[in-house]
C-alpha cells in the first residue's frame, strides 16, 4: 500500500515575472516499508517537495494523499490532525520549543493527540533513549549542543505510530557515528511499516534508501528504480 502519493504536483511561489516554479509536474508514490532518498542541487525543489508531502504547504496544481486521504480540500484543523497523527517531520531548523524540555518537546505531539501526560512522557523517554539522550530529558534546547538538539527533533519525528517520516538533511549537525545511528533508527521505523522520504546531499546516506529520486529544476530527472504510479490511489481517494 502506498502511504504517500504525489500526482502531477506543481508549486509556484509568487506571481508574474517574479514567480518561481519550485516543482513542475512531480508524481511520486512511496509504499509502506519503503525509504526513498531525494537528491539534487540547491534550489531543485527538494524542501518544497517535503513541505507538500507533509501538508505544510499546498500545491498550485496536482494532488497529494497520505494513507489514501487527499490533502487538498482539507480544512486547517483536518490537516493539523493528519500531520500530528500520521507524519513525523525532521526540519532543517529543528523547530524545538525553547520553553519545553527535551522530553516535553518529544511528548508534545502525543499529548496533543489525546495521549495522557504520563503515557506520553514514558514514550518520549524511550524515544530519547533510542537516540542516546536519556540523560538529557530534563534539559531545555538552549542547554543542548546543536547535535543533541537535532537528535531530540529526530526522536520527536519518530515517536508514536506515525506512518510517514519526512526528513530534511537529518544528520547535518551530527558526527558520522551518530548520523549513522540516526539513519539506522529511521530505517528501522520504515522496516516496521512506515514510509520514509529522506532529503540528503550525501550519497552514503542515500545508500540507506530503497530508491533514490533525483530532482533538477523542479522535475524528477532520474531514479534508481521504477516510480510507482499514483493515479489509482488518488482516483480512489477522490471517490
Amino acid at each position: 500500500m502506498s502511504v504517500l502519493e504525489l500526482f502531477d504536483v506543481h508549486r509556484t511561489h509568487g506571481h508574474g515575472e517574479t514567480a518561481v516554479r519550485a516543482l513542475r509536474g512531480v508524481s511520486l508514490a512511496v509504499a509502506e516499508g519503503e525509504l526513498v532518498a531525494v537528491m539534487g542541487p540547491s534550489g531543485s525543489g527538494k524542501s518544497t517537495l517535503l513541505n507538500l508531502a507533509g501538508g505544510l504547504d499546498r500545491p498550485s496544481d496536482g494532488g497529494v494523499a497520505i494513507e489514501g486521504r487527499r490533502l487538498d480540500g482539507m480544512r486547517r484543523r483536518e490537516l493539523a490532525a493528519v500531520r500530528r497523527r500520521s507524519v513525523g517531520y525532521v526540519f532543517q531548523d529543528l523547530n524545538l520549543l525553547p520553553a519545553l524540555t527535551a522530553a516535553e518537546n518529544v511528548a508534545m505531539p502525543l499529548e496533543l493527540d489525546g495521549v495522557s501526560a504520563r503515557a506520553a512522557r514514558r514514550t518520549a523517554l524511550a524515544a530519547l533513549a533510542d537516540v542516546e539522550l536519556a540523560d538529557c530529558a530534563r534539559r531545555f534546547p538552549d542547554e543542548l549542543s546543536g547535535g543533541q538538539q537535532q537528535r531530540v527533533a529526530i526522536a520527536r519525528a519518530l515517536v508514536g505510530r506515525r506512518r510517514l517520516i519526512l526528513a530534511d538533511e537529518p544528520t547535518g549537525a551530527l558526527d558520522s557515528l551518530t548520523g549513522e545511528a540516526v539513519l539506522r533508527l529511521m530505517r528501522s521505523k520504515v522496516d516496521g511499516g512506515a514510509a520514509g522520504v529522506l532529503v540528503t546531499h550525501e550519497a552514503r546516506h542515500a545508500a540507506w534508501a530503497d530508491r533514490v529520486v533525483f530532482l533538477r529544476d523542479g522535475r524528477i530527472v532520474d531514479a534508481s528504480g521504477p516510480l510507482a504510479q499514483p493515479e489509482q490511489l488518488l482516483d480512489g481517494a477522490a471517490s
